[in-house]
Parts: C-alpha cells; structure tokens; sequence
C-alpha cells in the first residue's frame, strides 16, 4: 500500500512539474519575441523600478544562465540571466520587476521574506542530511522508530520553507506588476502577457509546495504505519 502511494506521489510530481516547466519554457521563448514599447532592456526596467522605490543600496548585475533570475538580499544585488540583462522584451521586463518586488520587500520588510530568511540556514543544514536521516529511519524502523522521526522533523522544515516561498513570489509579482503598468513599461497591449508570465512562474513555486507535502505526508505514512 505504501509502496503503490509512493509511486504514486512520484510519477504525479514528476509530470506536474514538468508540465509546468515545459509551460514557463515556451511562455519564456514566446514573450521574449515581444519587445516593450520603449525598449528598456531587463536591466534599465530594474534600475528604474529600484529607483522609483527610493532603493539605493541594491546593485543590478548579470549571472550566467537561463531562469537563473534572482535576489540575494546577502550582498543585496538584483541577478538578472543571460535572458533577461541584455533583452528589451516583455518577459525580460517582467522578470526584472519583479526580483525587484523582492527587493522592496527587504526594504519594507515584508514578514514572509524576513521569516523565510531567518529559515534559510536551518533548511540547508536539514538539506544536507534528511536524505540520509531518511533512509537510516526506514532500514531502522522497527527497531529506532526515533530515527525516522527526526527524518520527518527535518523534511517539515524544507516544506514549510516551500510554502512560506509561496506568499512572497506572488507578492513580488503584484508588487512588479502593479510598477509595470504604473511606469507605463507595459500597457493595454502588453500588460495581460507580462501577467502570464510571472503567473507561468509561480506555477513552479505551487508544485514544489505540494510536492513536497505530499513527500511529508508519504513518510508520516510510513512511520504511522510501522506497526500495521
């Protein structure tokens, strides 16, 4: 029974999120063929959106990659891909905004990125060793059931950290959205396409929360059931 829920659990996690990525990599080739209407490239719209927010200790600069966007409120920089710096479409726009939207929230202070951010050393030590916590639980189950526990303790902070990530990407994306049109970076002809994509994005961030608990779950299964 476990065994055919696990399955179950993987494959149905394995193709949502391909589904998904599939989804935000086509969205991502179709809105960078659309340029924004004054030409602002990734970098100029996040310069200019950490500007109009009278943010000016955060520093724009360029990382290797695809989908590599982010910010790093460590050394408080904006991190824009090889996709997004240089390009002057919408998706680039949009992407840019909205790291920005972080951005702000660190400046504002927003509750569930300071609350995220304080869980991030916690979830990287339980990163580095729930898998192994894990297994040793499950092989040592009936004989240190404790074992197995901790695993579940450990797992719980990851999926907790999963779904408090929820709140502050949709935040960022109103926060760049609401910037985007008010800037007049998009308009009536572009804005429902920035939309979507920042909404393909957030579609990543929804399956890796309910993967995740589905994982939790899984094992809760396991330990519940040692004795069945």
């Amino acid at each position: 029974m476990v065994i055919g829920t696990q399955w179950i659990i993987f494959i149905g996690v394995a193709l949502a999120s391909w589904l998904v990525q599939m989804n935000l990599q086509n969205k991502f080739k179709k809105y960078s063929k659309i340029p924004t209407s004054n030409g602002m490239t990734g970098a100029d719209v996040a310069r200019k959106m950490l500007q109009d927010n009278a943010i000016y200790d955060v520093t724009v600069t360029h990382t290797p990659g695809q989908l590599t966007d982010h910010y790093n409120p460590a050394n408080k920089t904006v991190n824009l891909s090889d996709g997004v710096y240089a390009s002057n479409s919408i998706m680039a726009a949009a992407v840019a905004a909205h790291e920005c939207g972080h951005a702000v929230q660190h400046a504002r202070a927003y509750a569930p990125l300071t609350l995220r951010s304080k869980l991030v050393p916690v979830v990287q030590f339980s990163s580095n060793i729930v898998s192994w916590v894990l297994l040793a639980g499950i092989l040592l189950l009936e004989s240190f059931p404790q074992l197995l526990l901790a695993g579940i303790i450990l797992f719980a902070t990851t999926t907790l950290f999963s779904f408090i990530t929820l709140p502050v990407e949709i935040n960022a994306s109103k926060r760049a959205l609401v910037w985007l049109n008010a800037s007049g970076i998009t308009n009536a002809y572009n804005h429902d396409k920035a939309e979507d994509a920042l909404r393909s994005a957030a579609y990543t961030y929804v399956v890796a929360a309910l993967g995740s608990l589905a994982t939790l779950i899984y094992y809760v299964m396991i330990f519940m059931g040692r004795r069945d």
